[in-house]
């Protein structure tokens, strides 16, 4: 069993689907940030250009590209908050001139999910007695709008740090001066990218061994891509 179905538990997971999940921009700012960082890596080391090239270029990139990164997330973001927002102020507006024309919809929509008679006016009465219920059904019903708001500066936040703590990863053997640093880099962001596909599987039906190969398969597809392009400019 996946969890409960005691009245308790049953309402703590009902608040909890209202809580917008942070996976997506964990995600989102992981890969990209191991990707990228990895790739000036491979690029570099295909060119032949020295250690101190690779930990500049990779400094500039987990600093500058993760800032640019949260900052598209926090303006996509925001631009889903304001949306919800306008259609919230549509249907404020339509109960205030139709509020008929706006329960003549909740009816139709229960209708649509099988209800009818008294229960069916039973209903329309018990949702549309309460505003901000009455509301909230129209935004998932008319819009399909989920009622969670999307929180911009909170995903900015996780994309700019989830990228930044796993684009550092393939800079740390160059920092530490090792002997075979490429092939520490390569090995330990193989395993970054593994990591974060088997964690992404946590939230999926899919096996987390697949889910890891498959993250590290994309990476390594970037990295190789970046590897040759970096050999054609090699002195």
């Amino acid at each position: 069993m996946e969890h409960g179905h005691s009245v308790k538990e049953i309402r703590e997971r009902l608040v909890e689907k209202n809580t917008p999940s942070d996976l997506r921009d964990f995600v989102y700012g992981s890969i990209d940030g191991t990707i990228t960082t990895f790739a000036i890596v491979a690029g570099v080391e295909g060119a032949n250009l020295a250690p101190s090239i690779i930990i500049a270029l990779g400094f500039a990139n987990v600093l500058a590209d993760g800032f640019s990164m949260a900052a598209s997330n926090y303006s996509g973001t925001k631009a889903e908050l304001d949306d919800i927002k306008r259609l919230r102020q549509i249907e404020v507006q339509h109960l205030k001139t139709n509020p008929e024309g706006e329960r003549e919809e909740i009816r139709q929509i229960l209708i649509m999910k099988g209800l009818e008679g008294e229960v069916l006016e039973g209903a329309v009465r018990a949702i549309t007695s309460h505003k901000e219920r009455w509301i909230d059904m129209m935004m998932v019903e008319e819009y399909g709008v989920l009622p969670q708001n999307p929180q911009p500066f909170r995903a900015a936040i996780i994309t700019f740090f989830a990228f930044v703590i796993c684009g550092m990863i393939p800079l740390v053997s160059y920092i530490l001066g090792l002997g075979n640093a490429f092939i520490a880099a390569t090995v330990a962001t193989g395993v970054t990218f593994f990591l974060i596909g088997a964690l992404k599987s946590r939230w999926s039906l899919q096996n987390w061994v697949w889910s890891g190969l498959e993250t590290l398969g994309i990476g390594g597809i970037a990295a190789a891509l970046a590897y040759f392009v970096g050999t054609l400019f090699a002195g």
